[in-house]
């Protein structure tokens, strides 16, 4: 399911990359079609696709807790699961914290990526 958004995501994003202005402009100097569509469209079209893994990678690791409990492998997740079961209220705050820091951690790398990826992307400190 998320490999067919990922790849209807990225049509899409290239399709409306593609009929831009500074793509054209690129074609009418005569660059070759790769060129034109490695180096200009797909930088500026990864960009959603980038968003997307983020969040994708976060909810795959935060959401190992139902995979631990349906095959019954222990790990942090059954943890979780088993301290909601017995209203341990202090481990489900603490798993449930570990796990916002674990979701904070992707979203950061995600801003990163976006630096490296389009470098009029700038991370500033006041957020001008």
């Amino acid at each position: 399911m998320p490999l067919a958004y990922i790849a209807r995501l990225m049509r899409s994003s290239m399709l409306e990359v593609l009929g831009q202005d500074y793509i054209k402009t690129a074609k009418s100097k005569g660059i070759s079609k790769a060129v034109v569509v490695l180096k200009h469209a797909f930088r500026n079209a990864i960009l959603p696709i980038i968003s997307v893994l983020g969040t994708l990678v976060s909810n795959l690791l935060v959401g190992s807790f139902v995979i631990e409990k349906i095959f019954g492998i222990p790990g942090l997740g059954m943890f979780f699961v088993n301290s909601i079961s017995n209203r341990d209220y202090t481990l489900i705050m603490g798993t449930t914290i570990f796990y916002s820091i674990i979701l904070i951690i992707m979203l950061l790398i995600v801003d990163i990526a976006y630096m490296f990826v389009d470098p009029r992307i700038k991370l500033t400190k006041e957020g001008r």
